[in-house]
């Protein structure tokens, strides 16, 4: 009989000038990973998935803006003492302008990096890979944030032809 087991966490970026930065926290001697965590008894996925990333970060609600609409799974099955555990982790999305965090025993590092650096790190695990995708592709559709007027961008007209 196999074994169900429900986890939950945040794909993190921060908005920098070149482009989205994603939080990878680096699994003691393991891999680079994404925060999150395993749910407790009756915990709903959204709180664990916070109750989890400030555990791993010290990043707590107040310090992320959620983005909603966002949420990807990763599922995969593993052993575990001999019997076959089918797990789902259950990710939902967050920007922070937080660049220092608060490591947990759980990890030795952390970085911000760019997609493509993200990418390369996470493609160990196929479906944590997806995740950030999804997330990429999520935040490559959201509304620019609005300028402040007054400024170059809110000048009418455009270079003057010859």
């Amino acid at each position: 009989m196999k074994q169900k087991e429900v986890a939950a966490g945040f794909v993190i970026y921060r908005q920098t000038k070149e482009g989205p930065k994603f939080l990878l926290l680096y699994d003691r001697g393991r891999a680079w990973n994404l925060p999150r965590g395993k749910l407790g008894e009756e915990e709903k996925s959204f709180y664990g998935a916070l109750r989890e990333t400030q555990e791993e970060t010290g990043l707590g609600r107040r310090d992320l803006r959620i983005k909603r609409g966002f949420r990807a799974y990763e599922r995969f099955s593993f052993l575990r003492n001999g019997k076959r555990v089918s797990k789902t982790v259950i990710f939902y999305l967050a920007e922070t302008h937080q660049k220092q965090i608060h490591l947990t025993k759980e990890h030795e590092g952390f970085g911000w990096f760019p997609f493509r650096e993200a990418r390369k790190l996470l493609k160990v695990y196929k479906g944590r890979e997806a995740v950030l995708i999804k997330a990429n592709d999520f935040i490559g559709r959201l509304p620019e944030p609005a300028r402040p007027s007054g400024g170059p961008a809110s000048r009418q007209g455009g270079p003057q032809s010859a």
